[in-house]
């Protein structure tokens, strides 16, 4: 049944029609018309978790489990390498708890990057501790993604109902193991004050995933046809909001955006704003599943280049700077702000 669901989510993405706002478009920067700098100089290279990656970006959590899967995440681990990026799998529930045989679709991300590269497991925020070491063994992971799915659970006929536990069993994981735990959203965004619950329980890193970008809520509706959901369907933080307000807490809680990044202005924002890395998924999954590799390495290409245009723009060498940017909130997000 798993197994199943996994390739109806990656052919269901691929079909939803449904465009949220993550509202960075209301964040502006000013263009500085005298930057004096050396386009060949720019620095893009950021260090996370110990790692040095050449771009600030993330190949975030999409898919594993089958043979269709294992085809992806070996051509996005291809990416990850070629651009020294960062790259989680998807949910490991599949191969740590039901089916031995879908770990090479796991397995395949750690071989073909090498062990330099960063590489983040996936479970959920129910997992057990025994899960969660057998997860990061199964990817040798430098982290492990602890995901909150509710509203996905809640919109999938044969999902889970009860969501009680979820808190103290990451507090429990958080404990007991030496790798970093990442809190990460699904789609819909991580307000404010859960963020500031999960600081309280030792968490230092959270994947906000506002809303904006892929919809968990429209990609199960279309699993079932018993019930209409579209209403829904606009449900969650955006990716910006929840972004300035996690970023309220303490400095030493590191927020990686995602949430509908789908060009090189989503991620100059998110860094702007204080993200300290930028996951992509939906968008890099359709270039790739569209039109093979070389289409999804064209795209990246094309993204990199353009995040150092912007750099220049601004008058920003490197990463840092481009961090200690002024900006200004404007539209909907100031609103809410």
């Amino acid at each position: 049944m798993r197994k199943k669901r996994k390739r109806e989510h990656v052919e269901n993405y691929l079909k939803t029609s449904f465009q949220g706002d993550t509202l960075l478009s209301d964040v502006y920067l000013e263009h500085n018309a005298l930057p004096e700098l050396n386009f060949s100089e720019i620095d893009t290279k950021t260090k996370f978790l110990g790692k040095t990656i050449d771009y600030p970006i993330l190949i975030n959590a999409m898919t594993g489990g089958t043979e269709f899967s294992q085809e992806i995440n070996k051509e996005l681990s291809l990416l990850a390498k070629e651009f020294n990026i960062a790259m989680a799998v998807g949910s490991e529930t599949i191969a740590v708890c039901e089916d031995e045989g879908c770990r090479e679709s796991f397995k395949i991300v750690r071989e073909t990057v090498g062990e330099e590269s960063l590489v983040f497991a996936n479970l959920s925020g129910r997992a057990s501790l025994e899960d969660v070491e057998k997860a990061l063994d199964l990817i040798q992971g430098d982290a492990i993604q602890l995901h909150l799915n509710v509203a996905q659970e809640i919109a999938m006929e044969e999902g889970d109902r009860d969501f009680s536990g979820v808190y103290s069993n990451i507090e429990n994981i958080v404990k007991n193991i030496d790798k970093p735990v990442i809190i990460k959203e699904v789609g819909f965004g991580i307000s404010k004050e859960v963020a500031q619950k999960l600081y309280d329980i030792g968490i230092r890193y959270i994947d906000i995933s506002g809303s904006g970008g892929t919809n968990f809520i429209e990609i199960e509706n279309l699993r079932n046809m018993n019930i209409d959901l579209s209403e829904l369907y606009s449900w969650g933080i955006p990716t910006a909001l929840s972004l300035i307000k996690c970023k309220e807490l303490p400095e030493d809680l590191k927020i990686i955006s995602s949430g509908g990044i789908k060009n090189s202005k989503d991620i100059v924002k998110s860094l702007v704003l204080g993200a300290e890395v930028v996951g992509i998924s939906g968008e890099l999954l359709s270039y790739l599943v569209h039109g093979g590799y070389d289409n999804a390495k064209n795209y990246l290409d094309g993204l990199v280049y353009k995040i150092k245009m912007l750099m220049i723009l601004m008058g920003k060498k490197n990463i840092e700077e481009l961090k200690a940017s002024d900006y200004k909130i404007i539209g909907d997000l100031k609103d809410l702000i």
